[in-house]
């Protein structure tokens, strides 16, 4: 499909949002860092221990510079939303990079085999671990104002670092991805 053609072809951006309940547990995550890794990981779990009736949980993408491919796996993610099955779509894709984190970064945000590696590299290394083709998605010209409402709402909410927690609109310094997801669902109640 040519650009034009994608810039013409209705889509929509599925939000990373699960769970149904009052309670509003937002995090902010950057992909390829091992912190929002171990919090990305955390996320089904807790959504048990909150009780998914009773919270609903919001991902958000923090790309950051410093992590050098941050952009083209935070895009990917949100191409993904644009596809069949949507945010799970979106998180399979998440999950595929948490799995393979490392080869989606540099050694030391500076260094490593990913020196060599163009955008292309990098979607198609994503698109064998999580079996999602996302080049057409990837192509989508006004993604990018997906890309921008994420950056735009973290800097709205003076989010600068990842992962950061918000519980019903108010930062959370005390929570990390440290945590195991009952101090998280305790914060909740």
């Amino acid at each position: 499909m040519s650009n034009n053609e994608l810039a013409t072809t209705s889509w929509k951006a599925d939000p990373l949002i699960w769970g149904k309940g009052p309670r509003v547990f937002e995090i902010f995550l950057e992909p390829t860092c091992p912190y929002s890794v171990k919090a990305f990981g955390k996320l089904d779990a807790f959504l048990q221990e909150a009780d998914a009736d009773r919270v609903t949980v919001k991902v958000h993408l923090q790309s950051q510079s410093w992590h050098m491919y941050s952009g083209v796996v935070v895009r990917c993610i949100l191409a993904a939303s644009t596809l069949p099955g949507g945010k799970e779509t979106a998180k399979s894709v998440m999950a595929a990079i948490a799995a393979h984190r490392e080869e989606f970064e540099f050694a030391r945000h500076c260094a490593g085999p990913n020196m060599d590696a163009t955008p292309n590299d990098i979607i198609a290394k994503l698109e064998r671990y999580s079996g999602v083709g996302l080049r057409e998605a990837f192509a989508i010209p006004d993604l990018d104002r997906e890309i921008k409402w994420h950056a735009k709402y973290a800097r709205q909410n003076g989010i600068h670092t990842s992962p950061t927690f918000m519980i019903d609109g108010l930062v959370d310094t005390n929570l990390s991805s440290g945590d195991d997801v009952s101090v998280w669902a305790a914060r909740l109640r």
